[in-house]
């Protein structure tokens, strides 16, 4: 990890309608990180497609500029990061501009996220093809409907590869403490958090209405920390080193709690959540296996077969047929 990286740039783009509670949680966590690390790791922007004052739906809002800023890059500096924030009903939302500078910055290779309804305004521009992401809970069933093939998730936040969705609300903050932590660390996510009164970070696959979360509590902090990096680095699994790196231990200190609590080593267990993750998209979806093994992180098909075959007994074809309901 780079002692002294340069400040990322985050940009956030405002429809009408937005919440400023889903902003404010995710702009805040960027500041609070530059001033606990007592230097600049974050610099926010703000745009709208005219540019101008706006407003949120509690009245108060950002001067923004206009989306053809982001057209106009010249050699030096681009947004790290760009996020779509929006509220009310964003499945009525039309903006050809907005989806060109979406667009245009997908080509440019730039990270794109969406804040509360922002993600669905990506999907209906088909930004998120091929990635898992999630929504407010609001909009998952017009979603559904728009396109039934979408990977969409219940859960609070979601970062697959390059894109980055979470449910709005408070869920931009945990969110944005996953963001902190797999680019400078639990420890500086956890000073975050504690910041803001937020003495746990939720992870991400707990639900968005009053649901627990579907992994059990880790009897050791570095535990929680790895598993959260692990739940959002699916597709592009890190290494050992680079999750003890990050949740601020040694490799072989993290290797023997995983021995000891779960029996197993970091890699395994690693290997089983990404094989997990497959086994439920080989059920709850019509993506091939190569899609599927692009989506969990495994080099080829026949990597995925061998390992899922290992974990379930069967390759990953026979499984999806025999989860299959058989006519009458």
């Amino acid at each position: 990890m780079d002692a002294n990286p340069a400040p990322k740039l985050i940009g956030f783009i405002l429809t009408p309608g937005y919440a400023l509670m889903s902003l404010a949680s995710a702009v805040e966590p960027l500041r609070a990180a530059s001033h606990l690390a007592g230097r600049t790791l974050y610099r926010s922007s703000f745009y709208s497609v005219e540019g101008g004052f706006m407003p949120s739906t509690a009245g108060g809002g950002f001067n923004t500029a206009p989306l053809s800023t982001l057209e106009r890059w010249e050699n030096g500096a681009k947004l790290d990061l760009v996020f779509v924030v929006a509220g009310g009903n964003p499945m009525l939302y039309e903006s050809p501009a907005l989806m060109r500078s979406l667009r245009l910055l997908g080509h440019k290779h730039v990270r794109l996220g969406g804040i509360s309804g922002g993600a669905a305004i990506l999907a209906r521009g088909g930004l998120l093809s091929g990635r898992r992401f999630t929504v407010h809970w609001a909009h998952i069933g017009p979603l559904a409907e728009f396109d039934p093939e979408l990977l969409i998730e219940r859960a609070l936040y979601v970062i697959d590869r390059d894109r980055y969705t979470c449910a709005g609300g408070v869920a931009a903050l945990d969110m944005m403490c996953a963001l902190i932590a797999q680019e400078h660390g639990s420890t500086l996510a956890r000073d975050v958090s504690d910041w803001f009164i937020h003495p746990r970070v939720r992870k991400a696959d707990e639900l968005q209405q009053g649901g627990a979360a579907r992994t059990p509590d880790m009897p050791h902090p570095m535990l929680r920390a790895a598993l959260d990096l692990m739940s959002s680095h699916l597709a592009d699994p890190l290494s050992n080193g680079q999750v003890a790196g990050l949740v601020g231990g040694s490799e072989r200190q993290l290797q023997r709690l995983f021995t000891i609590h779960f029996g197993m080593s970091m890699m395994a267990f690693y290997r089983d959540l990404r094989l997990a993750k497959a086994d439920e998209l080989l059920q709850q979806s019509t993506l091939s296996i190569l899609e599927i093994a692009v989506l969990t992180g495994f080099a080829s098909t026949a990597h995925l077969s061998r390992c899922f075959a290992a974990r379930y007994g069967m390759p990953p074809g026979r499984r999806r047929k025999a989860k299959q309901p058989r006519e009458a």
